[in-house]
């Protein structure tokens, strides 16, 4: 689709037809997305432009509104457009052929589900094996299966599909399914709900017409969550010799709901079931769930949307509001590209019959741009800045934790807990003892302020003994590192200390006996003994008298 900007429509030429920008009722059904209240303009979410513009359709041309006649009954296809089952309905094919050894891909079973069916020739689909006997039989005599049991394999295939695949409520239907068949549509205006029945509101007859088995109907009406009591009729392929793209499906639903033929409209997303409302003299409104526009289009939809839940009442009634289907087709173009109406009006200066609420568009020093250019390119800076930042401070973000970038961008500049001048040491070690007990208390801190802020509080590389260490002498502290775990590392010490013998690198273990566990100087003796230990130390308490073993 094509969307350009022009003069106004000649449906909106007429002042009084344009007099909603000011009128303090909705004008009608199809502008009823635009209201006025006290003092300012409600639109639609994301509606910034009334839809005058021109639409070049590059699709389907669809009906007028004067040609589409009466609706008195909709047949909705079951697969691809109540219920997502195509993909689950093949992998339980495969299921059944992998059962019997013979390898097979999804895939395989495309041309018979109805999405290529035009494709094959005609003794593929007008046979007498219905449903799912025709979607297996199709692939067994692909791939040169002898003896094929059609019965027995579709058997098969049911227990799988039902037991694997297609569980009551399990959620296989398509949305909007429900709400059109039954509810109410509730399109959304600021501040306003607006309620317009749906098919079976309205009076309208709806059935189920599908080329499948009935036992699979059910079933995924079920997972779908649709009762059956919703719908006047099923029909489903079990009593018929000519699936679609035959129209004998079609024609059965009609003459079962009493409708003559040309007041049914279809729901379709194959091929096959499009020909076949054609040859019934249905209308058909094609969804692209299955197969893409320009592969449906030579089948000759009367309308094309993208699923169920963008077909309205007005598609079905009346063939769609020529206004309505603008307006969508307007905001799905600009919604993808949404600078384009602005480059078109900033170009032409104000675009006749275009009203931009002022809050959408920003203009600073002769630059425009929309909210949502400002937001796409604020978040192209923030992301910008933060790369520049990480790659400035490289070699300290490689070692960074959350909790240490937490403090450098909201840790306090200096530790509240610097001494003073006429504080004493007992009292900044109550400040310790009261910090951490609140710690304990709130289970978490926002902060750790004894630690340097900003950058400096970054963890920075480990270090290297041949860099760092060497020429220095080094304390290893076994109480933080050994004792509680019980000198499990200590070989690793004694590997140092041997390594760097014969360089000014020396291994003190030092203890500290504050634990009841670790008091036990007899353990610690047999642990110095067992490791080889040459220096120990140990601190007796609180007096730290230090003595040497």
């Amino acid at each position: 689709m094509a969307v350009r900007l022009l003069s106004t429509p000649t449906a909106l030429s007429d002042p009084t037809k344009l007099s909603f920008f000011s009128s303090p009722k909705p004008i009608s059904t199809a502008t009823s997305f635009f209201q006025w209240r006290s003092k300012c303009r409600i639109f639609t979410r994301k509606m910034v432009v009334k839809a005058c513009v021109k639409v070049e359709e590059k699709n389907v041309k669809e009906t007028s509104k004067q040609e589409w006649g009466k609706v008195t009954a909709v047949l909705f296809d079951m697969d691809g457009v109540l219920c997502n089952s195509e993909n689950p309905s093949r992998k339980a094919a495969v299921d059944v052929f992998a059962e019997m050894g013979v390898q097979v891909i999804a895939e395989d079973f495309a041309p018979f589900t109805g999405m290529e069916l035009l494709t094959l020739p005609a003794y593929f689909y007008f046979t007498d094996i219905p449903g799912e006997a025709n979607f297996l039989g199709g692939v067994a005599s692909v791939k040169g299966v002898k003896e094929f049991n059609t019965e027995a394999a579709k058997k098969r295939f049911f227990e799988i599909y039902l037991d694997k695949y297609a569980k009551p409520n399990s959620g296989i239907g398509f949305p909007g399914a429900f709400e059109l068949i039954n509810e109410v549509r509730k399109p959304i205006v600021t501040g306003e709900i607006m309620m317009s029945p749906q098919c079976k509101n309205k009076g309208l007859k709806v059935a189920v017409a599908s080329s499948a088995d009935r036992v699979k109907v059910d079933a995924n009406l079920a997972a779908a969550g649709l009762p059956l009591s919703m719908f006047d009729a099923i029909v489903s392929a079990d009593a018929f010799e000519n699936l679609k793209p035959a129209p004998d499906i079609f024609l059965a639903a009609s003459k079962i709901l009493d409708v003559s033929p040309d007041e049914c409209l279809v729901i379709e997303d194959a091929l096959a079931g499009v020909q076949a409302a054609n040859a019934a003299k249905m209308r058909c409104i094609a969804v692209t769930t299955t197969l893409t526009e320009e592969t449906l289009k030579p089948a000759g939809p009367s309308i094309i949307r993208n699923d169920i839940g963008s077909v309205s009442l007005d598609d079905i009634l009346s063939g769609g509001s020529d206004e309505m289907v603008q307006n969508m087709q307007f905001l799905q173009v600009t919604e993808q590209n949404p600078s384009r109406i602005l480059n078109e009006r900033t170009r032409n200066g104000s675009t006749p019959g275009v009203d931009v609420p002022s809050n959408e568009v920003f203009s600073l020093q002769g630059l425009q741009g929309s909210r949502r250019d400002i937001l796409r390119y604020g978040s192209l800076g923030i992301a910008l800045s933060c790369l520049y930042f990480a790659v400035s401070n490289w070699k300290a973000m490689q070692y960074a934790s959350p909790k240490a970038i937490w403090n450098m961008l909201f840790a306090a500049k200096n530790p509240f807990f610097g001494p003073t001048e006429d504080e004493s040491r007992s009292a900044r070690i109550q400040q310790f003892v009261n910090y951490i007990s609140d710690l304990e208390s709130r289970g978490t801190a926002p902060k750790v302020p004894e630690f340097p802020a900003k950058l400096d509080w970054l963890n920075t590389a480990p270090l290297q003994f041949q860099r760092d260490l060497q020429g220095k002498v080094v304390l290893l502290d076994f109480w933080t590192y050994c004792c509680i775990n019980c000198m499990h590392v200590l070989p690793d010490l004694d590997f140092l200390e041997k390594k760097y013998k014969a360089k000014p690198f020396t291994v003190i273990g030092v203890h500290s006996a504050k634990f009841d566990n670790e008091k036990d100087l007899e353990a610690i003796r047999n642990a110095v003994l067992r490791y080889g230990i040459t220096h120990p130390d140990l601190i007796t308490g609180l007096d730290e008298k230090e003595f040497l073993l």
